[in-house]
């Protein structure tokens, strides 16, 4: 029988670039990944902060303030480095220099050419780059966007690289490649939404009201409706949810089964509160 129209399959990630633009890198590991990048003489890495695990010789590291990638103010106020790891070539003869995943993370390289120079990645997703690429971290801001249903991808993925360079960002679990037709529909959980190209057009659902959500909590309760033309990256295992399940693998057996039971305390707490005070009121009168 034959497949509908709709139904370009999902493909393992699998890294393209221009054969005159190739950059030698390799990916060693399974899981917590290392790329190892071979540089030319006065060739450079740019390298978030913490990510270097080695290096040849010939490479000279320094901490720095690159104006490729920028960090507004208020994100250094709210803890995030503004400094990148400068990473360079100073020999006469080729080098290399390894840069590891900051956790349980596959390395995925991108040729930003490749997709017109433009992609959105989860937050904190770049790793590092070689050439010419610029990374936009944005925050999100209530009164920029009130209706979060309507709202674009960058309320979510809150990163952007742009240029014609070699960049490295970082999925979790199994990774695999949506090409979307024009007009082509996917839903997918928020959360596993590794990057995307911006032609995607992008739309917020909510599956529990907003209470709901806050006291009885859910898994997957906010996804996201995309529509083709793009190319979407889906990861397996976000970060956020393996450290959730982590931490409730080391706390007590009654947060484990409920997460939120201290916003059940301070809620019951509140509405006995209201019904003593309520008694109190109509006492008096």
């Amino acid at each position: 029988m034959a497949a509908p129209f709709f139904s370009t399959p999902f493909q393992p990630y699998v890294y393209q670039s221009q054969e005159d633009t190739v950059t030698p890198f390799q990916i060693l590991g399974g899981e917590a990944q290392v790329v190892q990048i071979m540089l030319k003489p006065q060739e450079k890495v740019i390298a978030k902060p913490g990510s270097m695990c080695y290096m040849s010789g010939s490479i000279g590291m320094e901490n720095t303030y690159t104006p490729e990638q920028e960090v507004g103010v208020v994100q250094w106020v709210l803890g995030k480095s503004v400094n990148s790891v400068l990473l360079r070539n100073t020999g006469q003869t080729d080098g290399f220099v390894g840069i590891a995943a900051p956790s349980l993370a596959r390395i995925l390289p991108m040729d930003l050419a490749m997709f017109g120079g433009d992609i959105l990645c989860q937050p904190d997703a770049f790793l590092c780059s070689v050439h010419d690429v610029k990374v936009v971290n944005s925050v999100y801001q209530r009164h920029r966007a009130r209706n979060i249903a309507a709202a674009g991808a960058e309320v979510f993925l809150r990163q952007r690289l742009s240029g014609q360079g070699l960049a490295f960002i970082t999925a979790g679990g199994s990774v695999v490649q949506k090409n979307l037709e024009v007009g082509e529909v996917l839903t997918i959980d928020v959360s596993c939404i590794a990057a995307l190209t911006p032609p995607i057009n992008f739309r917020i659902n909510y599956h529990a009201a907003p209470v709901r959500r806050a006291v009885f909590g859910g898994d997957n309760v906010v996804t996201a409706t995309l529509t083709g033309p793009g190319i979407v990256f889906i990861q397996s295992l976000p970060f956020h949810r393996l450290s959730q399940r982590i931490a409730r693998s080391v706390t007590s057996p009654n947060m484990r089964e409920n997460p939120r039971f201290l916003v059940q305390i301070g809620l019951f707490l509140f509405l006995a509160y209201v019904v003593i005070a309520s008694s109190l009121i109509l006492t008096e009168m």
